[in-house]
């Protein structure tokens, strides 16, 4: 039994979480992989989330990521460990999240007694996570934790963030939705990201996207409108709940107490960098 509230968990990786996958929509990261020749925007993105896994072929990305199409990260990989090893861009990512997050917080809060808190609670809920079944996770888990507070906080937040991804990954694989299912169940939530988003990022189709709809809608998760139907919301929610469930030991490791006060202070640092434009306005929704 949880000694938790209910959510707790949740609200937290929700307040925690933007201050690691900002990184993936900054120009910090580019920036600094660019003089290796790394420029294509997937490029960046598959080197810097992956580079934790050494130096992997896309077969490895395509099924720790999931729900990325697999000609769209064999476009890339392995090709971009030839202009960059992953220890290289692993120090590139770590320079990109400290100019990042100094120019969405600014240097008061960088510097700041709430940061060195937020720090030291989020690699505490770190301590409860297990690596059995979470590659993503267990690869950053390897790594040094740095020493300034900003990019302690940024290293235990992505930690806190592969954790929930890898148990969301397996709980998806059980109830039998596939990359472009999810995709799609998702948005049509509400809380996913846009078509317009997705398709531009994941190398998916129009065509793709249409027919996991007709997929979606032969199991009744869909209507013809392609809004969720009561089978489909109820669906969405246990997706969740089970990954609460999955995701609940970091939380319960570092306690309500504890749980509570990162969710204030990451909330109010999240906030910070949403008021800063660290993601674009139409990310997220149906439209």
């Amino acid at each position: 039994m949880t000694s938790l509230p209910a959510k707790a968990g949740r609200r937290c990786h929700n307040a925690v979480n933007p201050l690691h996958s900002a990184l993936y929509f900054a120009p910090d990261l580019a920036r600094e992989l660019a003089p290796y020749g790394i420029e294509d925007p997937s490029a960046v993105y598959f080197a810097g989330r992956a580079a934790a896994l050494g130096r992997v072929g896309p077969g490895v990305v395509t099924a720790t990521f999931h729900n990325f199409h697999h000609a769209l990260v064999a476009r890339h990989l392995p090709a971009v460990w030839e202009l960059a090893a992953p220890e290289t861009v692993l120090a590139a990512r770590l320079r990109a999240a400290d100019s990042m997050l100094r120019r969405l917080l600014g240097e008061e809060a960088v510097a700041s007694k709430e940061m060195a808190e937020a720090a030291e609670l989020a690699l505490r809920a770190a301590e409860g996570c297990v690596r059995p079944g979470r590659p993503l996770y267990a690869a950053l888990a390897d790594l040094p934790v740095p020493e300034a507070p900003h990019l302690a906080l940024w290293h235990g937040a992505s930690l806190l963030r592969e954790h929930r991804g890898d148990a969301h990954v397996a709980v998806l694989q059980h109830a039998g939705l596939d990359p472009m299912e999810a995709l799609v169940s998702h948005t049509a939530s509400g809380r996913g990201m846009s078509p317009k988003w997705a398709l531009a990022t994941r190398g998916w189709s129009r065509r793709d996207w249409e027919e996991a709809q007709e997929r979606l809608r032969g199991r009744g998760l869909l209507d013809g409108d392609g809004e969720l139907t009561e089978a489909g919301t109820a669906l969405r929610k246990e997706l969740e709940e089970e990954t609460d469930r999955l995701d609940a030991a970091p939380y319960e490791h570092l306690g309500a107490a504890g749980t509570e006060r990162l969710t204030e202070l990451c909330g109010a640092f999240t906030g910070a960098a949403l008021a800063s434009g660290a993601f674009p306005a139409d990310l997220f929704g149906k439209g």
